[in-house]
């Protein structure tokens, strides 16, 4: 008969005969099958659920690899433990940076933009011309094509997830094993599938243990939550209705594009609780392609080949029609702001570039003279910035860098900048169009750099294709970098974010 062990979290089981313990139940996990699972695994579980290890060396125990959190000495010989029970991390959730909620209001949400600090980290390394190496690496999710999220999830230490949406498979990463583990989902539970429109996923604001966030799927918005320990998860329903896009927040209100009856477009909200609110049929949209939903002054923007979705709080939506020849060119970035703080989107009317005014019927047209990539201010004409208005000429610094094409990945903002700061991709002896250089055109040579006070060269890449697929993600004090053609996803050290 084993003894029964209760902490304030967990509920543990010895063995009488060897000592040996094994987690029974643990908060918000449900069942759990340890013998199954904890093969290997024990300094990981050990770690999220703040239990204690044997100390390593001959000071060690080896009557049991685990023990209940909290306890300081091995009940059996007494010899010290390693309690980790208290060390709670203090690093900051990553789950994209479209999903940011530390931006200030009058930075767009929705787009490739951090609060995190990078560049304090990394323009202390050797600047531009000095070519870097990466300091670290990690081997790629089974599922290459996928989107990463850091954050602790209720658990004592932080992990990162790796969703690949387009098959519907979570992966967990063990940073102690060095391992990517592949959740199954528990009986019953709906599959995570989606591939509509861009994905973006809404974080918990105040997770329980295991709980992770909202998430779109083929058949709706689901509470999505892990069971680390038995390598599962299950979802909860939000919303039951076909989504047509990701979901958005704004003003302590969710709002969801959804397939209706009869295949027309219906903005369905939802309030601070996850309880339904008002529903909008939309008419006769587009019921796939949209982009993540842009949060900005006060209302949404879902942004289509055909036109753009505004939503704000309280009132009807507007679908408004691209003008003209005009259409958007969505893979050039992002929108991004003039000085007077109206956002502009870049596209071709058959005749030129030029950028058009979001979020107005009658807008206003401003030509350029080339394509301009980037997003929230982070713009590149070629090889030089753009740092007044979007539609100014380009900074040049190096006369050299007229035959290269600069593509921003993440911008970090940073109020004490004058000018925006932020990784980016430099093709370099690149003099053709800008769609070419994004689609499958093979890039001879390409450099990953930081733009900020200092210009740092952090790794040279050889034969990119499809650069538009490189994510940059921030996780255990590291900058990481990934694309699924490569075998190791590059990571830089960062000091230590708070």
């Amino acid at each position: 008969m084993p003894y029964r062990w209760e902490t304030p979290a967990s509920v543990w089981l010895e063995d009488e005969s060897s000592g040996q313990f094994e987690l029974a139940a643990s908060e918000g996990l449900g069942r759990i099958d340890w013998r199954a699972h904890s093969r290997g695994r024990m300094a990981d579980f050990a770690h999220l659920l703040g239990a204690s290890l044997p100390r390593c060396g001959t000071e060690g125990c080896e009557h049991s690899p685990i023990y209940p959190e909290g306890f300081s000495f091995c009940p059996t010989c007494g010899r010290p433990l390693e309690r980790l029970a208290g060390n709670r991390q203090g690093r900051p959730d990553w789950w994209g940076p479209h999903a940011d909620q530390l931006l200030p209001r009058h930075v767009p949400h929705g787009l490739p933009v951090t609060s995190l600090p990078l560049g304090d980290s990394l323009e202390e390394r050797p600047a531009a011309p000095s070519i870097g190496r990466f300091d670290t690496s990690m081997p790629p999710p089974p599922n290459a094509q996928c989107v990463f999220m850091a954050a602790g999830y209720g658990f004592q230490e932080q992990r990162l997830l790796a969703l690949a949406p387009g098959r519907g498979v979570l992966q967990y990463w063990d940073p102690l094993g060095e391992l990517w583990h592949v959740l199954v989902p528990e009986e019953g539970t709906a599959e995570l599938r989606f591939g509509a429109s861009d994905y973006g996923w809404l974080p918990a604001l105040a997770p329980q243990r295991g709980e992770v966030g909202l998430v779109p799927t083929a058949q709706g918005l689901y509470r999505l939550w892990i069971n680390p320990i038995n390598e599962a998860y299950r979802l909860e329903p939000v919303l039951a209705a076909p989504l047509a896009a990701a979901p958005g927040a704004m003003r302590r209100q969710l709002a969801c594009l959804v397939r209706g009856n009869a295949g027309v477009l219906v903005l369905c909200s939802l309030d601070a609780d996850l309880a339904p609110g008002p529903q909008y049929e939309c008419g006769a949209l587009p019921l796939s392609g949209w982009s993540r939903p842009i949060g900005y002054d006060g209302q949404l923007f879902w942004l289509h080949d055909e036109g753009q979705l505004l939503w704000r709080p309280g009132e009807a939506p507007r679908f408004l029609p691209w003008p003209d020849t005009w259409l958007p060119r969505l893979q050039f970035g992002g929108p991004t702001l003039s000085r007077d703080g109206r956002m502009w989107l870049i596209g071709h009317d058959g005749q030129s570039y030029c950028f058009l005014e979001l979020g107005v019927d009658k807008p206003q047209r401003e030509p350029i003279d080339g394509a301009r990539l980037g997003f929230a201010n982070l713009l590149f004409r070629r090889g030089h910035p753009v740092v007044d208005e979007p539609w100014s000429g380009e900074h040049v610094e190096d006369q050299n860098e007229d035959d290269s094409l600069v593509l921003p990945l993440l911008r970090s903002f940073n109020n004490n900048r004058a000018q925006p700061s932020g990784l980016v991709l430099r093709f370099h002896k690149y003099t053709g169009r800008a769609e070419d250089a994004l689609a499958d055109r093979v890039i001879a040579r390409t450099t990953v750099e930081w733009i900020g006070r200092r210009n740092v060269i952090l790794d040279e890449i050889a034969r990119l294709s499809r650069p538009l697929e490189c994510l940059p993600f921030v996780y255990a004090n590291h900058l990481w970098l990934h694309h699924p053609d490569w075998n190791r996803i590059r990571g830089w050290h960062l000091e230590e974010l708070s």
